[in-house]
């Protein structure tokens, strides 16, 4: 679990953004999170999309407590931009010791 502790000097992985605010934002995808084989939705490929600008950001956001309380396996997570054909991804950036694919 990685816990961000910021201050006005110190940023964590997603700059001046609220971490468990940005795991909220996720929610569409939190199905497809869980289970291989589930689909995902394009509302959630939209946002994968968006968050890979920042793949450090995206990890942090898996292993937040609100996507551990809503059930989101990071192994399964990691697999979604795959999933979601986009072809400009984080191949090989590892997140909690998971390689996205």
């Amino acid at each position: 679990m990685v816990w961000v502790d910021a201050t006005h000097d110190d940023y964590g992985p997603c700059g001046k953004h609220d971490i468990e605010k940005e795991a909220q934002k996720l929610s569409p995808c939190t199905y497809a999170a869980k289970y291989w084989r589930a689909p995902v939705s394009e509302r959630c490929c939209a946002i994968i999309e968006k968050k890979l600008s920042n793949p450090g950001c995206l990890c942090a956001i898996l292993q937040t407590r609100t996507a551990y309380d809503a059930g989101v396996r990071p192994e399964v997570a990691v697999t979604i931009p795959k999933r979601c054909n986009i072809a400009v991804r984080p191949v090989g950036h590892k997140c909690g010791g998971f390689p996205f694919v």
